[in-house]
């Protein structure tokens, strides 16, 4: 049985797909309010602030998975993020089960070097310092050996559904509402981005091989790293907006200062916005060398599934 701490977010529901449709028919989905994908799912409803009732949501376990989110809220971050994967730590080493942690790329410097899986921590702000911590934890219990472990980190998202980023709120949800996309600080600096589902599937494949416990690993993303800029007109096009018209606005960052100064969400984004300043170079050679048969997402091919998505969902609407 292998088993998803953090069930009801994008990345974990993609995550299900996969391990049901290539690796384990037992699936266990754990959160607070936890929701079945698939009609044979178990399901646990466990707090993971709390030791013992994760503890015995990861009896039984496989493999254990942490995709555990929090809203954008620094307090948040520093008083919960912390107990939650210590306790899904220490419940994984009692039942023995290897350990998957899903990571993101605040800890790492805010400048335009190649982020690879031997960059040197650097966080700014208080978020990058909680996600810098929970990364030495979690290299800590690797290096304990007590039971497998491995880190999979990936960028900022783009995906379809309910994906949640900068980049699916600035751009293709407006464009979804047939408003003008926006570009913060930069639309010319290079970014990289992650297709959702590609994060889902890499993560399982890391997963469920052994030989990739004991490692960092950064999940494959294109290579091609457009600007915004191009980044808007790929999506304009894809929402049958004629090139032409796929303008934009660009947000300075001296507005989104401001913004925050009103605005709680837009000031939890202040401490990542010098990385909008610069080129975002994520690398990752390491997984396309070890999996070379692994099909990367282009940022074409995504984009049109996601117009096609929204498109299809449309239609369903008016019928």
């Amino acid at each position: 049985m292998q088993t998803i701490l953090g069930a009801n977010g994008q990345i974990a529901t993609e995550l299900a797909r996969e391990l049901k449709r290539n690796y384990s028919d037992e699936l266990k989905l754990v959160s607070r309010n936890p929701r079945k994908v698939h009609d044979t799912d178990l399901l646990e409803a466990a707090d993971l602030l709390d030791a013992e009732q994760t503890a015995r949501a990861v009896q039984g376990s496989s493999v254990v998975y942490f995709t555990a989110g929090l809203p954008p809220d620094t307090q948040l971050w520093e008083q919960q993020f912390p107990t939650m994967l210590h306790n899904a730590l220490a419940a994984s080493r009692a039942a023995g089960a290897p350990f998957v942690y899903f990571d993101n790329t605040y800890m790492y410097p805010q400048n335009a070097q190649l982020q690879t899986e031997q960059t040197v921590f650097a966080p700014v702000g208080r978020k990058g310092r909680v996600r810098a911590a929970m990364a030495e934890m979690v290299l800590s219990e690797m290096a304990r050996s007590e039971i497998p472990v491995l880190i999979a980190r990936a960028p900022e998202f783009y995906g379809p559904a309910q994906t949640q980023s900068i980049t699916n709120t600035l751009v293709i949800d407006r464009l979804k509402a047939g408003k003008t996309p926006l570009a913060p600080v930069r639309d010319d600096r290079l970014r990289t981005l992650i297709w959702t589902p590609d994060a889902s599937r890499s993560l399982a494949l890391l997963g469920n091989t052994p030989d990739a416990y004991g490692q960092t690993w950064h999940l494959p993303c294109d290579d091609e790293r457009p600007s915004y800029k191009q980044l808007i007109d790929w999506a304009s096009q894809s929402f049958g907006r004629p090139l032409r018209s796929s303008r934009h606005h660009l947000l300075p960052r001296w507005a989104l200062s401001a913004a925050g100064l009103i605005s709680k969400p837009v000031a939890e984004l202040q401490e990542l916005l010098p990385r909008y300043a610069h080129d975002n170079l994520f690398d990752s050679s390491k997984f396309k060398q070890a999996f070379p048969w692994f099909s990367v997402t282009s940022y074409q091919q995504g984009l049109t599934l996601i117009a096609d998505e929204f498109q299809q969902n449309q239609q369903q609407s008016l019928t």
